[in-house]
C-alpha cells in the first residue's frame, strides 16, 4: 500500500540484485516505487509498493500499463538505472508531462555514432569515428584513421564487443565480433551498426555528473577505472576518492560540461567516460543514467552523496541534496575466471574487517564462464567493495579480500563423434 504523503516514482527494469539493490533501496528512501519489468524478480519486493509484469519492449503494453496506473494514483516521476530503458523513460516522462531528459537527448547518448557527430559539431574533444556497414568498410576506415584503431558496437555497453585492432586482419575479425556482440539483452534496445574509432592513449576515468539545467553540471565524483589487458577493454575495478585532484581540473570540467550540452541533456544523472590523453581529456561515451558496476555505491561510501536519491529527486522535480558528508576513498574489484570452462569451486576464506563493505559471488558451481579476450561482464565470478582513508589503503584492502578467494574451473569436455 502506497503512502499518500510520499511521491510515487515509476522505475523501469530491475536488473540483477548484486549490482542494482543499492540504487533501488536509495530510490525507496523517499519515494513509493512502482516497478515495471517482465517477470519482476522477487528480490525487489522489500523496496517497492507494486511491481507490474510488463514487457518493456512492447510499447503498447507499456503505454497501457502506465495509463492505467496513472488513473489509479498520480505519478511524480519516471526513471531507470538500466541503459536498456533510458530512452523509454524519457519518452514516458514527456508523455506524462513529468521532469526528465528530452527523448532525443537520451537517444543521442544511446547511439554512439550520434554522440560522436554532436561532439564533433560542437568542437568537444573526442575520438575520430566512422560508422561502417561491412568488414571491408571497416578496414578502409581504419586505413584512413591510422592504426591502432578501436572497433565497437554502435549501441551496446560494458565494453562488450570492443576491441583494439593493429592491422587490417584484426579489423576484419573485430568487426565480426562487434557486429554479433550481445550483452544482457541490451542489443534488443540498441541501434545496430559498428564504429571504427581513433585509439586514444591514456588512463580512463568516468565523471559522475548531476545536471540541473542546460550547462548547469555538478561533478559529484571522478571514478578511476582499472582495465584488463588489451585488445579488450574489460573493466576490472573502479576507485572513487573524495579528494581526487581531477575534481579541481577546470579543463576536464569544461569539456564534460560542453559534452553534456552538445547531446542536449538538461536534467538527470550522467556517467561520462573520458580518456586522459597527452592532448587533454577526450570524451569516450556519455551515458544518460547512473554508472553501473556499483559506482553509485562507491560515491556514497567516499563522499556521502547518494546519486540514486539525486536521480529520484530530479525525476520528481525536486532539488537534490548534494552535500558531501564523508571524505575518504572506496573501491570495487571484479574477479574474472582464470580459465574457460565450468565453475567447479567458488570459496572464500573467512574475511572479517570493518573496511570490507561486501564480498559477493555472482556465479555458482556448475556455471559456464569464459576467460581471456572473449570474457564479458557476465563472466565475473565475484566482486569486493572496500573503503579507507586513501586510494592506496583501498588497493591494499582489495588485494587482501581477493586473495582469500578460491576459484577452480573445470575445462570444457571435448567429445569426438564417431562416423559410421
Amino acid at each position: 500500500m502506497s503512502d499518500p504523503h510520499r511521491p510515487v516514482l515509476l522505475v523501469l527494469g530491475a536488473g540483477d540484485r548484486a549490482y542494482r539493490a543499492f540504487p533501488l533501496q536509495e530510490f525507496a528512501a523517499r519515494h513509493d516505487l512502482v516497478l515495471l519489468d517482465h517477470q519482476p524478480p522477487d528480490w525487489i519486493r522489500p523496496y517497492v509498493t507494486d511491481a507490474l509484469d510488463v514487457d518493456l519492449h512492447d510499447h503498447r503494453a507499456v503505454t497501457r500499463a502506465v495509463t492505467e496506473l496513472a488513473l489509479r494514483q498520480p505519478l511524480a516521476g519516471v526513471t531507470t538505472y538500466l541503459e536498456h530503458h533510458v530512452e523509454l523513460a524519457a519518452q514516458l516522462a514527456k508523455e506524462l508531462g513529468l521532469p526528465g531528459a528530452a527523448p532525443e537527448a537520451a537517444a543521442a547518448c544511446r547511439d554512439k555514432a550520434r554522440t560522436r557527430q554532436l561532439l564533433a559539431e560542437h568542437g568537444v574533444p573526442s575520438a575520430r569515428s566512422v560508422l561502417v556497414r561491412s568488414a571491408e568498410e571497416a578496414a578502409a576506415a581504419a586505413d584512413i584513421i591510422g592504426y591502432p584503431v578501436v572497433i565497437k558496437p554502435r549501441g551496446l555497453g560494458g565494453s562488450a564487443g570492443v576491441r583494439r585492432a593493429d592491422n587490417r586482419e584484426q579489423v576484419i575479425a573485430a568487426f565480426q565480433e562487434a557486429a554479433g556482440a550481445t550483452l544482457i539483452g541490451l542489443e534488443k534496445n540498441a541501434v545496430t551498426g559498428v564504429l571504427v574509432e581513433e585509439y586514444l592513449r591514456g588512463p580512463e576515468i568516468s565523471v559522475e555528473c548531476v545536471v540541473q539545467g542546460r550547462g548547469d553540471v555538478h561533478i559529484a565524483a571522478v571514478t578511476r577505472k582499472q582495465l584488463g589487458p588489451e585488445p579488450a577493454f574489460l573493466e576490472t575495478g573502479h576507485l572513487v576518492d573524495a579528494d581526487d585532484p581531477l575534481l579541481d581540473d577546470q579543463v576536464l570540467r569544461r569539456i564534460v560540461t560542453e559534452a553534456i550540452k552538445a547531446v542536449g541533456v538538461s536534467s538527470g544523472i550522467l556517467h561520462v567516460e573520458v580518456r586522459l590523453t597527452s592532448q587533454g581529456p577526450h570524451i569516450i561515451e556519455i551515458n544518460a543514467r547512473l554508472g553501473g558496476d556499483l559506482v553509485p555505491r562507491l560515491v556514497h561510501l567516499a563522499t556521502g552523496v547518494s546519486l540514486p536519491q539525486a536521480q529520484a529527486a530530479l525525476a520528481t522535480g525536486d532539488v537534490p541534496d548534494l552535500t558531501a558528508s564523508v571524505r575518504q576513498s572506496a573501491a570495487v574489484a571484479f574477479r574474472y575466471p582464470p580459465a574457460t570452462g565450468t565453475l567447479q569451486t567458488a570459496r572464500a576464506d573467512a574475511v572479517s574487517a570493518d573496511w570490507l563493505e561486501r564480498l559477493v559471488w555472482t556465479h555458482q558451481q556448475g556455471d559456464a564462464v569464459t576467460a581471456g579476450a572473449h570474457s564479458t561482464i557476465n563472466d565475473r565470478v565475484a566482486h569486493a567493495v572496500v573503503y579507507g582513508p586513501t586510494p592506496q589503503d583501498c588497493r591494499v584492502r582489495l588485494a587482501l579480500a581477493l586473495q582469500n578467494l578460491t576459484v577452480d574451473i573445470a575445462a570444457p569436455v571435448r567429445t569426438t563423434a564417431c562416423v559410421r
